[in-house]
Parts: structure tokens; sequence; C-alpha cells
């Protein structure tokens, strides 16, 4: 049986916005390599550099529910293609601004620009998807960005290299080529407002002043979910720090563990959540969550490479299932005509997330060491995974809702 069967289903237009989004993160060099260029090229100190990059994050708290809000007023597509469009132009800019104020306002356009995107992406392959076919193609979606991030980045390293300037250019340009693509082959579905669901906190007319955290699902999904995005955020942070300085792996085997990430998400995130869409959304995220605390947690007993990539396989399979799956939760729940705006809020625990879990873990390992930071991991991993068995399922007829 063929485990990639369940992408037949796909339509036309789910393929293009992944198509978009490869092209999109190929070029992704200009964030990974911001604070390098801010001391290297601009000879801002690392506090000041440190400070610009927490700004880009505080911002993207802003963008990511503003994003859904315009998507579900003017439609996902025209966001996205905006994102791209004025991302594009940021980042083409960027190299010209030099004085503090100049790099600060340039900062702010970039992340607000840039972080709009995801949202009204999420939003557009849940208006294209329904049902079993979300998981699959939230992973084809997954799939693309991480083949996008595995060129970038590393092309950025050579670019670097040579010209820093020239990581801009080609930013901007891979983000002009993927707005391209969504304006010419792009066919957006007709979006129409629908009748809610009871309990959705709300209705299209007139809605909560707290806008979608009036639905006690959200609200309860979006505290949720934010201590397993944390635990995840620890390989940006506390792990390499830990596995590279404390078990002194070198810098070259810590990078391959990266490839070890990267090549099973290309190879088995799709074909897994194909396998897994008929999960119930309580199992998948249950044990995604699981997943990534145990992954985690067990880097505390590794001794050596072979563990430390043993543990990486663990959260890695953790990944593939929950993010997928919670994604997949945030459409289900969330009416069709305010879609945008509960994605947006879901696509805000990763800002809000990033902006503390790093800071956080690092400051556990310092303080207490390693065992201790990775023990705490897995239990608040296994905490968080009994309480997503008592998340409410969505109903029948938000699940079954179409948007189109």
């Amino acid at each position: 049986m063929n485990p990639w069967r369940g992408l037949r289903g796909l339509s036309r237009e789910v393929w293009i916005l992944s198509a978009a989004s490869l092209i999109n993160r190929a070029g992704t060099m200009v964030l990974p390599f911001l604070v390098l260029y801010l001391t290297k090229a601009l000879g801002y100190s690392d506090t000041r550099a440190g400070a610009i990059l927490a700004l880009y994050g505080v911002m993207s708290l802003v963008a990511s529910p503003l994003s859904g809000r315009l998507c579900d007023r003017y439609g996902p597509a025209t966001v996205m293609r905006a994102s791209l469009v004025t991302s594009a132009l940021v980042m083409l800019a960027f190299p010209l601004v030099k004085s503090l104020p100049e790099v600060i306002a340039a900062t702010v356009l970039l992340s607000m620009s840039g972080e709009m995107f995801r949202p009204a992406n999420l939003t557009m392959l849940s208006d294209l998807a329904e049902g079993p076919q979300r998981k699959p193609a939230f992973a084809l979606s997954r799939l693309a960005v991480n083949l996008g991030m595995s060129v970038g980045p590393a092309a950025g390293g050579f670019l670097a290299a040579i010209s820093f300037p020239a990581l801009f250019i080609v930013d901007g340009l891979t983000s002009l080529a993927a707005a391209a693509v969504l304006i010419v082959a792009l066919r957006p579905p007709e979006r129409k407002a629908t009748a809610e669901a009871p309990g959705s906190g709300g209705h299209t007319g007139g809605r909560s002043i707290l806008g979608a955290f009036a639905d006690p699902r959200l609200l309860a999904f979006f505290l949720l979910i934010l201590l397993p995005v944390a635990l995840f955020f620890q390989h940006q942070a506390a792990m390499p720090l830990y596995m590279v300085r404390d078990m002194g792996l070198s810098e070259k085997a810590f990078g391959f563990l990266f490839t070890i990430n990267t090549w099973i998400i290309v190879f088995v995130e799709v074909p897994l959540n194909t396998a897994t869409a008929h999960w119930s959304h309580r199992r998948s995220l249950a044990l995604g969550t699981l997943l990534l605390g145990a992954g985690f947690g067990a880097i505390g007993l590794a001794t050596g490479p072979i563990s430390l990539a043993a543990t990486v396989v663990v959260w890695t399979f953790g990944e593939m299932i929950l993010f997928p799956g919670s994604s997949a939760y945030v459409a289900d729940i969330a009416p069709p005509a305010r879609r945008g705006e509960y994605l947006g809020v879901y696509s805000m625990s990763f800002g809000l997330s990033f902006t503390v879990a790093p800071w956080l873990g690092i400051s556990v390992l310092e303080r207490f060491g390693g065992r201790t930071l990775w023990g705490a991991t897995f239990v608040l991993g296994l905490i968080a995974a009994a309480l997503m068995t008592r998340l409410p399922e969505a109903p029948p007829a938000v699940t079954q809702g179409r948007a189109t």
C-alpha cells in the first residue's frame, strides 16, 4: 500500500501553496543571520543586536492575530500575497538603513510583514482541505517548509562570507518569486460567512471584545499548546549549549543531528499524517506532546552521539504528529467565517513561546544544570499530554463545515 496515497486527494491549490512555501523558505537567509549582520556589518553590540532580534519576536505577537483578522475580511490569498511583496521590499531596503532608529523601524516592518504569512497560509490550507485531508495538507506544507529551510540558511552561510547585503537581496527576490506563483497560479476559493457553531464564543456580526479567546475551547488549547511549543524551542537554545558545551559534542556532529531531524520530516511526515488522519484530535495531540517531552527529557540520560541522535528521532516524531494535528484542531473548532482569526491566535503561540522559552531554558540550564532541565521537560511533557486528552473535540457541525 502506497503510504503517500493521501496526497492524491489534495487539490491543485494545496500543491501551489506548498510550492510557494518551498520557494519562500529556500530563500530564508535574513533572520538566521540578522544578529551577525547587526554586529559585524553595523558594529552593534551583542546586547543591542539581541534586543533588536527580541523586538522582531515581540512584533510577531501583533502580526499573527492581525493577519488572521485580515484573512477573514479580505481573504487569505490577498494577505499572503501582500505579506510576501511587502516583506520583500523591506528586505531589499534593509541594507540601506544604518542608524539605530532606522534599523528598529525596518525590523518592525520586516516582522509585521513577514510574520503575517503563516496564519494566512494555514487559513488557506484549512479552506482547501477538509476533515481527514487536513492533516496531510498541513504535513505537505511543513515538508515544503523544511525542504526550503534545508537550503536557505546553508546557502546564506556562503553568501554571508561574501556579502551581507546579498542575503537581503536573495531573500527578497525569493519572496517576490513566491508571491508571483500565488498571483499567477493560485485560484483562491470564495469564502462566505456561515452560521457559527454553538459555543464558538461569538457570532459573525457582533464579536466579543475578547475575540476568538471568548471561545473556551480555543482559550484552553492556546494556554495548553504553549507548553509543548516551549519544549520544542529548546532545540534552538538550551539543547545546543548542553550538547556542545557540556557534553563535548563537536559543532559538526551537532549539525548532523539537525540533518537527521530534517530528513525524517522529509520522508516520514506526510505518510505518517496520512496514516493517522483518522485519529481523534485528542489522540494525536496527546501522543505528539508525549513524544516531545520524552525526546527532550531523554537528553538528560544520553551519554554520546548515538543516544543523542536517538533523542532527536523521538522528539522529531512528536513534532511531526503534534504540529499538523494542532493546526487541524484549531481549523476544525473555528467557525468557517472566522477561521483566519482562530489560526492567527494559534500562530501567536509560537511567537510567545519563542520570546520566552529559549531564555527560560538557558536560565534553568545555567542555574540548576542539564539533568534538572531535561527532567523538567519530561515531567511537563507528561502533564501537557495528559491535559491534551481532556480537550473538547470539534463538534461535527464545525468539522464538516465548508468555507468555499
